[in-house]
């Protein structure tokens, strides 16, 4: 039975901090809806209605594009190892932008001032509701480490190929929505 709060209570919070996989989903108007794995070590909980997540470089970047269309998100937390259960916050997010002063400042505060290789930016959350579910449909796996092949592919590259990388790959979406990297440079 599904069950719905207006903010996330300690209980939830350290529920996330147990889990390894979430996934964010996001549209803009038109075009493809995406939805995309993450590792809950680049999530942080920021207070009953605020969240983020540190956002390494990938093969692409709908996620921030979708959100300069359309600032909806939802994220989804699923228990693949012991009691089955399924956690969605639904709200609105910002991106900001690896170097500017937000990013900055949260790195600092929530990340320790310590920046993967390959980080693009970081993903704010307001959230306004908080639903949980059974997820009595969700497999159960065996959890057995964080994959290390992101952080070799981007240990493997100068800060140039990075970049390079990214300006080919990053800056629209699938449908062609600019996701504003690099706009202010």
């Amino acid at each position: 039975m599904a069950k719905r709060f207006e903010t996330l209570s300690d209980g939830l919070r350290d529920w996330i901090e147990r889990q390894h996989i979430f996934f964010t989903a996001t549209a803009a108007p038109s075009g493809r809806v995406n939805i995309s794995p993450r590792p809950t070590t680049s999530f942080r909980v920021l207070g009953p209605n605020q969240a983020a997540y540190l956002d390494r470089t990938g093969s692409g970047n709908e996620t921030a594009a979708h959100i300069r269309q359309l600032n909806r998100i939802t994220i989804m937390f699923c228990a693949v190892e012991g009691p089955p259960s399924i956690l969605r916050l639904f709200g609105t997010a910002e991106v900001l932008s690896r170097g500017s002063a937000a990013y900055e400042d949260l790195l600092a505060s929530a990340y320790g001032g310590e920046e993967p290789s390959g980080a693009r930016q970081i993903v704010r959350i307001d959230f306004d509701l908080v639903q949980t579910s059974c997820g009595y449909g969700v497999p159960l796996f065996d959890y057995q480490n964080e994959r290390a092949s992101l952080e070799n592919w981007s240990n493997a590259k100068s800060a140039e190929e990075l970049q390079a990388y990214q300006r080919l790959n990053n800056q629209t979406s699938l449908d062609g929505f600019p996701s504003g990297m690099f706009e202010d440079s």
